[in-house]
């Protein structure tokens, strides 16, 4: 496999950041796949396999795009109407590559489930596309759940369509496999439009997560809010970039973007890049990245009461993202999740 370069920022920066793009070296994209058949879909009034396949905005880079508008073995077209939806990949050693397309045009209210589990020890490839088009007055809650086991590949890109007053509120639990990276693109159109986005990541070992997201608004009052919370073990390398694109028309926009990454070890390496774009007056704009351990107060408080630095490290660590577990509200994806954290 030749070097694969993934996931450009919008805006180039100096190449002494080494966070324009990421670079795998170790990842077999498969060429030909058949249909993955080991999928639960729990609800969904109107769904079909009807997709008209378009490039992304931004995606993760040519190469995989082209593989999911060729060899896609799952597409999923879903109209999204007042109901609950829970669509479950469930990896074995009969289906261990996954290229899947999902597509999702949500009318009124309507929650959507999105798990990635593994079943099996072997090698998994997994490389998909989530797309949302959030008509006007429309609210969708999408939980996306990534538990791969630590011997596969997850590539993954988002792209959101709000129109006006409508509302797209996403919660990433991002703790899985060995390379896991992520594009995430929002076009907020409309009026009074809301993305929200919260996100947890877990890196142990010699995992690598690559975090890029973008939002640009372009409605009157439009809103963004990007929250991320991670933790770094091991050797594991960690890459955020988030852009925040205040568009002409967007008067009175508002967006926010914070990172926040532990360490839980000497040899992790956190590197983010918070940026903010403008060409419009009378907007806000506020970001912020930090990367943390405990800060000799909490370490001695703790120590005193018998628990070892590493030990208080996790357990604040946890802390953070147990919060955002609890925006999960399902009781197995829940249970799912803290297993796995805590195996981890």
């Amino acid at each position: 496999m030749n070097e694969l370069k993934l996931n450009e920022t919008p805006i180039r920066t100096s190449k002494n950041f080494l966070i324009n793009n990421i670079k795998l070296t170790d990842v077999e994209i498969p060429e030909t796949v058949e249909k993955f058949k080991n999928i639960e879909i729990i609800g969904g009034k109107n769904i079909t396999e009807s997709i008209e396949e378009t490039k992304l905005t931004y995606g993760l880079g040519e190469i995989l795009q082209n593989n999911i508008i060729k060899n896609s073995n799952s597409k999923l077209n879903i109209d999204a109407e007042n109901e609950e939806i829970k669509i479950i990949y469930n990896f074995d050693d009969e289906n261990i590559n996954l290229i899947n397309n999902i597509v999702v045009n949500a009318t009124k209210k309507c929650k959507l489930y999105i798990v990635y589990k593994s079943n099996t020890n072997k090698e998994c490839f997994h490389n998909g596309v989530i797309k949302i088009n959030a008509l006007e007055n429309s609210k969708i809650d999408v939980i996306v759940v990534n538990t791969m086991n630590k011997n596969s590949n997850n590539f993954e890109a988002y792209e959101n369509i709000i129109e006006s007053n409508a509302s797209v509120n996403y919660t990433i639990i991002d703790i899985g496999g060995k390379n896991s990276i992520t594009n995430y693109y929002s076009n907020i159109l409309g009026e009074k439009a809301k993305n929200d986005l919260k996100t947890i990541y877990l890196g142990a070992e010699n995992n690598i997560k690559d975090l890029n997201y973008i939002a640009e608004l372009r409605g009157k009052q439009s809103f963004i809010d990007i929250d991320v919370q991670g933790a770094l073990s091991g050797n594991a390398k960690k890459n955020f970039k988030g852009t925040i694109d205040f568009k002409k028309g967007c008067k009175k926009a508002k967006g926010n973007e914070n990172e926040y990454c532990m360490l839980l070890s000497n040899k992790a390496k956190s590197i983010a890049l918070p940026m903010l774009l403008c060409t419009e007056e009378d907007v806000e704009g506020n970001h912020g990245a930090s990367i943390g351990q405990l800060d000799e107060e909490m370490l001695f408080y703790l120590s005193s009461r018998g628990m070892s630095a590493e030990s208080a490290s996790k357990m604040i660590a946890r802390a953070r993202m147990d919060a955002v577990c609890q925006k999960i509200g399902d009781e197995q994806l829940e249970k799912l999740v803290q297993d796995y954290l805590e195996e981890e």
